[in-house]
């Protein structure tokens, strides 16, 4: 079992930056690919980004790219995700998710094995 708890979401301006942090519990955290997803009002969940457990590995959605950062801290358990250059259109509640392997590239939301409860983010223009 995997417990996650997302925090750092909140009202920023377009062009801002924002720190996501997604703590883990459980004793097995070290080996989970751990990410984050999206959803947005009336849109389906979303890839954004992903770590493997050894921190080696990171994948990124196309769209993402260049904007975000993902890391990861297994002797901390946490994974942040760093985002720069908001936009209106990343207004969406944003949920951290783990799985085991297998998964594909990017993962998708049905591989995942637990997720967070989320965290708002609302990008005003």
């Amino acid at each position: 079992q995997v417990q996650l708890v997302e925090s750092g979401g909140g009202v920023v301006q377009a062009g801002d930056s924002l720190r996501l942090s997604c703590a883990a519990s459980g004793h097995t955290f070290g080996r989970y690919l751990i990410g984050w997803f999206r959803q947005a009002p009336g849109k389906e969940r979303e890839f954004v980004a992903a770590v493997n457990w050894t921190g080696n590995y990171k994948y990124y959605a196309d769209a993402m790219k260049g904007r975000v950062t993902i890391s990861r801290d297994n002797a901390k358990s946490t994974v942040s995700l760093q985002m720069n250059s908001m936009a209106p259109e990343d207004t969406a509640i944003y949920y951290c998710a783990a799985t085991e392997p297998p998964y594909s590239n990017p993962p998708l939301p049905k591989q995942i094995d637990y997720w967070g409860q989320g965290t708002q983010v609302t990008v005003s223009s």
